[in-house]
This record gives C-alpha cells, sequence and structure tokens, in this order.
C-alpha cells in the first residue's frame, strides 16, 4: 500500500478547514472539559469520576466528530471524488483520521488535568488511550460510512456512542442484573480496569489483558471498515 504524505496532509488540511467552518460539530470539543471542569469542583476523587468525562471525550469528540465529517464529505458528494482519485485506501484513512486523533489527545490531556486526576503510570496510560483512540475513530468512520447527511450522522452514532463509551456505568449494574457483565470487555471497561491496576499492585497480565483486548477491538474495528469502505467505492 502506497502511502503519500502530501496526499495525507492535503486531506488533513481539508478535515481541518471544514471542522473549523462547521460549529455545530467544533463546539463538541467543549462538552467534556466542562463536565471535566465541574466535577473538579464536585470533589469527586475517585476512578469511575475520572474516566466518565475521558470516556465522553471518546464518544462526543472522537466518534461523534470523525463520523461527522466523514458525513459531510458524502452530503457535499466529496467523498466520491476522493475515492476516485489517485490517493491510496492508507492515504485516505490515515488523512481522515489524523485531524481527529490529534483533536483527541488534546482534549484529553486537558480533561485529565482539569478533572485532576494523576495516573499512577502516565505511559501506560497514555498507550492504551492512544490505542483507545484508534479503535473510536475507526468506529466514527464506520457510521459516517452509513449516513448519507450530518444530521442523519447524529442520529446514527448516538446508539453506538452510548454502547461503547458507558461500559463502566453498565458494571456498576452488573450485580442486579448478571447479564451486563458482559460490558466488561468493552473498551471503555477495559481501560477503566487498567487504570484500577495501575492504581495497586499490579501483574503484567493485569496490563496486557486490557491492552490486547483493546488492540483487538481496534483491529476488527478498522477490518470491518476497510471492508465497507471499499464497497462504497464500487456501489
Amino acid at each position: 500500500m502506497n502511502i503519500s504524505m502530501t496526499r495525507i496532509q492535503a486531506i488533513f488540511m481539508k478535515d481541518y478547514k471544514e471542522f473549523s467552518r462547521n460549529y455545530a460539530v467544533s463546539a463538541m470539543v467543549l462538552l467534556p472539559l466542562i463536565l471535566a471542569f465541574v466535577y473538579s469542583k464536585t470533589g469527586a476523587n475517585d476512578l469511575n469520576a475520572y474516566f466518565l468525562p475521558i470516556n465522553i471525550v471518546f464518544s462526543v469528540v472522537t466518534t461523534y466528530v470523525q463520523c461527522c465529517l466523514i458525513a459531510e464529505e458524502k452530503e457535499k458528494n466529496t467523498l466520491r471524488n476522493l475515492m476516485l482519485s489517485p490517493a491510496s485506501l492508507g492515504d485516505i484513512l490515515i488523512g481522515k483520521s489524523l485531524f481527529v486523533f490529534i483533536v483527541t489527545i488534546i482534549i484529553l490531556a486537558l480533561t485529565i488535568f482539569l478533572v485532576g486526576y494523576e495516573p499512577a503510570n502516565i505511559v501506560i496510560l497514555a498507550i492504551a488511550l492512544v490505542v483507545s483512540s484508534i479503535f473510536y475513530i475507526a468506529l466514527g468512520t464506520l457510521c459516517g460510512l452509513f449516513a448519507k447527511t450530518i444530521m442523519e450522522a447524529s442520529i446514527i452514532v448516538l446508539p453506538v456512542m452510548f454502547l461503547f463509551s458507558f461500559g463502566p456505568l453498565a458494571l456498576l449494574l452488573a450485580t442486579n442484573y448478571p447479564i451486563l457483565k458482559v460490558a466488561e470487555w468493552l473498551p471503555s471497561s477495559q481501560l477503566l480496569l487498567l487504570a484500577e491496576a495501575l492504581e495497586t499492585g499490579y501483574t503484567l497480565t493485569d496490563i496486557v489483558i486490557p491492552l490486547v483486548a483493546i488492540i483487538a477491538w481496534s483491529i476488527v474495528a478498522w477490518f470491518i471498515t476497510g471492508v465497507v469502505y471499499k464497497k462504497r467505492m464500487v456501489d
């Protein structure tokens, strides 16, 4: 697969301009920051409280913004031109993901700072957050490929955001509803389990299993996204 940095940069700049012009989408990055600020003022200092705004970043920034940017391309009929251009699959997927990835990392850092979370091992947590970002970008891209307009994207992405971002909340109800224990393997839950392990005397297994689970989710999500993208090329 040929990768062209020039094409990736061009797609990146195009996304940046579209994001900056669409205030309905760009304003969503403020939501987790506001939530993190409010949480910091309430004195909440447990991991569940810290990771609620962090998971909100993945849902309303990473997944939602990526979905809307892809849907906007389809609404303007520019995604079709991009698919038929000399740009390779790698150029397009990387270029369409890079801007949202950078925004996600910045908002994550600000959210962690505002909420007052001080992880025991910032390096391992950072790796988990990066891998999680890659998964949620794939999720947003996949939803965007099914949407025809930004309005439709806003509806399609909602159940997906809720399902994958609020796994830790489902775990709190697992005692009364055992079926909800399956939520333990969602990326958001694995991220929280990893953070909990870092705060205690953890073993290598405690770190490897959550990371492998999130990586597996990312690989599957991007594989499905690639398949759907190729079908859209010949649709």
